[in-house]
C-alpha cells in the first residue's frame, strides 16, 4: 500500500516516503514561489475553462475563485506559510487552497499539468519582468540624452585601440551608449511577442481531452496567441534563452560603458569624477576612491552571460518533451532578472550624478589629434586621399622627428611634404572646427548631436505610448 506523499501532485503511484535529501534536491519553492501571483493567475483562468467544459459547477468554480484570492491575499501580505511538503509553487498554493475550501480544490488541476503550467506561470511572469526591464531601460536612456542635451559643447578626446583618435563632443560620447541601448529596448520588444504566447492547455505531452476553451484562458490571461503543438509548447525555453542572451547582449553594452568611465574617472584621465554615493573606499588607503559601482556593472556582465551558456549547454542535451533538467530555467531567468534590473538602475544614478571635468577633457586634446583633418586639407586641394594620407603621416614623423607638435611645423616644413600645403593651413589647427567639419549623420557637428538628441526624444515618447 502506498503511504501518504503529503501534498504531492504525483503520490499515488510511490510507495514509501522520498529520501529527504531527494526532497530538497527536487524542491524548487525556495526560488519559484516568486511566480506566486502568476500561477494564481492562471489557475483562476483555468477554472473558468473548467466551468464553462462542465467539469466545475458554477458553485465549486465560486468557492475556488474565493479560495485562491485568499491565497493572493496571504502572499501579498507576507503571510503565506511554506510548509515542507510544498514541493513547487504549484503545489503550494493548491494544498493552501485546499485548506481554505476543501474537496472542490482537487477539481482545479483536472486536465493541467505542471509542465504547462509552469510554461504558463514562467511567461505570465516573464511578460511582466520584460516590461520593467523596458521601463529602467528607457530611464536610462533619457537620463543619458538629457545629459547630452546640457553638455552639448564641452570636446573631448576620442579614442579608438585606446589610443587617441580624433577630437569629438562628450555628447557624442554618450549617445553612442545610447544608441546601443535603444536596441536592446527594440529587441526586449521582439522578444516579448514570443513570450506572450500561452501554453495553457497543453496538458503534459499530448494535450488536453476536457474540450477546454483555450481562446477563453487567452482573453482571460491578456496572451496573443496560443501555442500551436502541445509537445513543443511543454517542452522548449526559446523564450528564456532569448532573454538570457537580451540580458547578456545589454549588460555587454553596459559593461563597455563602464570601462570607458573607469578609465576616465582615474587620475591619470581626470575627464570624470563619480558621486560618492557611487563610489567606496579602501579598508587600507584613505586617499582612495574606487569606482566599485562601475567595477561591479562590469562584472555582473560576466554573471548574466554565465546563466545564458550554462543554460543554453543544458539544452543542448535534452530529448524532446518536458525534462526535470528544465527546472534549471527559472534560477536563471529571475537571476538574470534582478542583476540586469540592479544594473540598470545602479547605471542610471551612475550617469545622473557623475560631475565632467571639462577643462581636463579639453586639455588632453592634441595637435597630433588633427592629423586627419591635416590630409583633408589636402583633399580639399585636389589631393587623391591615399595620397594625402602618406604627406600627413610625414608630417607627423617629422614633428616627432623636430620633438615638437603638428601644429609647431611650419609651412616651409610642411611643404618639404607637399608643395600644396600653404598658410590656409593654420584654420587645420582648431578643434572646434575639426569636430564641427562631421556633419554627416552620426557626426560630431552640434547640428548633428542636436538631430541626434532630438531623434531619442521622439522615441522615447513613442516607447512609452
Amino acid at each position: 500500500m502506498a503511504s501518504s506523499e503529503g501534498n504531492k501532485l504525483w503520490g499515488g503511484r510511490f510507495v514509501g516516503n522520498t529520501d529527504p535529501i531527494m526532497e530538497k534536491f527536487n524542491a524548487s519553492i525556495a526560488y519559484d514561489q516568486r511566480m506566486w501571483e502568476a500561477d494564481i493567475n492562471g489557475s483562476k483562468a483555468y477554472v473558468k475553462a473548467l466551468q464553462k467544459a462542465g467539469l466545475v459547477a458554477q458553485n465549486e468554480m465560486d468557492q475556488i475563485i474565493t479560495g485562491l484570492d485568499k491565497v493572493f491575499e496571504e502572499w501579498s501580505k507576507g503571510e503565506f506559510k511554506i510548509k515542507p511538503g510544498d514541493e513547487d509553487i504549484h503545489t503550494a498554493n493548491e494544498r493552501r487552497l485546499k485548506e481554505f475550501i476543501g474537496d472542490p480544490a482537487g477539481k482545479l488541476h483536472t486536465g493541467r499539468s505542471r509542465n504547462d503550467q509552469v510554461a504558463t506561470d514562467m511567461r505570465l511572469w516573464l511578460r511582466d519582468a520584460i516590461s520593467t526591464l523596458k521601463g529602467l531601460a528607457l530611464q536610462l536612456i533619457n537620463t543619458m540624452v538629457e545629459r547630452a542635451a546640457a553638455e552639448i559643447d564641452i570636446l573631448c578626446p576620442g579614442y579608438t585601440h585606446m589610443q587617441r583618435a580624433q577630437p569629438i563632443r562628450w555628447s557624442h560620447w554618450i549617445l553612442s551608449h545610447a544608441v546601443a541601448l535603444s536596441r536592446d529596448v527594440e529587441r526586449l520588444d521582439d522578444i516579448r511577442k514570443r513570450v506572450n504566447v500561452m501554453p495553457l492547455g497543453s496538458g503534459a505531452i499530448a494535450g488536453n481531452p476536457f474540450n477546454i476553451d483555450r481562446e477563453l484562458l487567452r482573453q482571460e490571461l491578456n496572451f496573443d496567441r496560443i501555442s500551436i503543438n502541445s509537445m513543443d509548447a511543454t517542452g522548449q525555453r526559446d523564450f528564456v534563452v532569448e532573454f538570457l542572451f537580451w540580458g547578456s547582449m545589454c549588460l555587454t553594452h553596459l559593461s563597455k560603458m563602464a570601462e570607458d568611465l573607469i578609465l576616465y574617472s582615474t587620475k591619470e584621465f581626470s575627464f570624470i569624477t563619480l558621486s560618492d554615493a557611487y563610489s567606496t573606499g579602501s579598508s587600507l588607503m584613505p586617499q582612495k576612491k574606487n569606482a566599485d559601482s562601475l567595477e561591479l556593472i562590469r562584472s555582473k556582465a560576466g554573471r548574466v552571460f554565465g546563466r545564458f551558456a550554462g543554460f543554453l549547454m543544458t539544452l543542448k542535451g535534452l530529448p524532446s518533451t518536458y525534462n526535470k533538467d528544465l527546472q534549471e530555467d527559472k534560477e536563471a531567468m529571475f537571476d538574470t532578472y534582478d542583476t540586469v534590473s540592479a544594473v540598470l538602475q545602479v547605471a542610471t544614478g551612475v550617469i545622473s550624478t557623475l560631475k565632467v571635468n571639462q577643462i581636463k577633457m579639453e586639455a588632453a586634446l592634441s595637435p597630433d589629434m588633427l592629423a586627419t583633418d591635416l590630409a583633408y586639407h589636402l583633399v580639399r586641394k585636389g589631393m587623391p586621399f591615399r595620397e594625402a594620407h602618406s604627406c600627413a603621416g610625414k608630417a607627423v614623423y617629422i614633428a616627432e622627428t623636430k620633438k615638437v607638435s603638428l601644429s609647431e611645423l611650419t609651412v616651409e616644413d610642411l611643404q618639404t611634404v607637399s608643395p600644396l600645403f600653404d598658410k590656409d593651413v593654420s584654420t587645420v589647427w582648431d578643434y572646434i572646427r575639426s569636430v564641427e567639419q562631421y556633419s554627416a549623420p552620426g557626426g560630431t557637428a552640434r547640428s548633428s548631436i542636436t538631430a541626434q538628441i532630438e531623434h531619442f526624444r521622439t522615441w522615447l515618447l513613442a516607447q512609452k505610448q
